[in-house]
């Protein structure tokens, strides 16, 4: 999954002489995070909801109203934003993204082409929605956690089960990450099917591997 397919390209941009003033309007009027400061077409900054946060001292409450309003409205965008930020370009996987944000502590990512012109923008909500995909939980139906061994046809075995009872796999997702050495956890999500035929399988498969556990997520609450 490149990021140019889940990127937003539609982007609210300002200049460097933007005003703070400006840049916050535009923030909440348009109930987003993040701005990319532009000039020419190519990125040289990244504002967010958090770094106008912090340009305002606390101390400025004790100004009078005039003096403070007088402050923000010489506050330009070059004032506020981050220099050089992290950045992705729009063929690298949303797993990259994913990587960038969480080991940057950024919570978007500007999307550039190789000779630097600003194409997208790439949040965390996009990670998110790659998530929700991925996994097929709109899909409804039930999911399976196994503790599988780490070899190869150990994934197709719980699969064989799972069409011998006309079930349709949806999405199978696997990690390494929370199971022991030499094992997987491994998740498949099927679609609904008949509860009779659904314990019969859950049954067999009790008997044939290690089952974690069997959720119906109840999205109706959500």
């Amino acid at each position: 999954m490149q990021v140019q397919n889940w990127m937003s390209s539609d982007l609210i941009t300002v200049d460097e002489d933007t005003p703070i003033i400006h840049v916050t309007k535009l923030l909440e009027e348009n109930d987003i995070r993040h701005v990319p400061v532009v000039r020419d077409g190519k990125l040289v900054g990244l504002i967010t909801d958090q770094q106008i946060k912090e340009a305002y001292p606390s101390k400025m409450t004790t100004m009078k109203a005039q003096e403070l309003y007088y402050l923000l409205a010489e506050l330009k965008a070059r004032d506020v934003m981050r220099r050089d930020p992290v950045t992705i370009r729009p063929d690298e996987t949303m797993e990259v993204a994913a990587v960038k944000m969480l080991e940057h502590k950024v919570t978007g990512l500007p999307v550039v082409s190789e000779k630097g012109k600003l194409v997208g923008l790439i949040t965390q909500g996009d990670v998110f929605r790659v998530l929700i995909s991925i996994t097929g939980i709109y899909q409804g139906g039930v999911q399976f956690a196994f503790n599988l061994e780490d070899r190869a046809g150990s994934i197709k075995e719980v699969a064989d089960v799972i069409r011998k009872y006309d079930g349709q796999i949806v999405s199978i997702l696997s990690t390494s990450d929370t199971a022991d050495e030499g094992y997987r956890h491994v998740f498949y999500r099927i679609k609904k099917m008949p509860e009779d035929r659904l314990q019969e399988m859950i049954k067999e498969m009790e008997q044939k591997f290690m089952l974690l556990y069997v959720v119906k997520d109840p999205l109706k609450e959500v």
